[in-house]
């Protein structure tokens, strides 16, 4: 059993920046790959990152790449997501969550919403 408790969200002018932070309050955090996704008002629940136990293997939405960057902090049962050049269309709620893969599992599984943990959620607007 994990839990988890994602922070950082804000209000942020386009092209600024938020760090998120997911942290893990139970269980062994080392052991599992950690996803962020986020649903805006209206959508479906959508990808953003992901990154493996080792973080060798990580994983970006295009929309998002070369502007995100997701990390982990396995001392710290700790996993971020650096959000630079922020838009208007990023603005949701953001839940990071957390599953069993290895590196070596397919790229679908680590963008695939079947995580067996999940956040409750932090919201960011950015205003244009």
């Amino acid at each position: 059993q994990v839990t988890l408790i994602e922070s950082g969200g804000g209000v942020v002018e386009a092209g600024g920046s938020l760090r998120l932070s997911c942290t893990a309050s139970a269980g062994t955090f080392s052991a599992y790959a950690v996803g962020w996704f986020r649903q805006a008002p209206g959508k479906e629940r959508e990808f953003v990152a992901a990154i493996s136990w080792s973080s060798g293997s990580i994983y970006y939405e295009d929309s998002v790449k070369g502007r995100f960057t997701i990390s982990r902090d396995n001392a710290k049962s700790t996993g971020f997501l650096d959000m630079n050049s922020l838009k208007p269309e990023d603005s949701a709620v953001y839940y990071c969550a957390a599953r069993s893969l290895m590196d070596y599992d397919s790229s679908h599984d680590y963008k695939d919403p079947g995580y067996d943990y999940w956040g409750q959620g932090t919201q960011v607007t950015v205003t244009s």
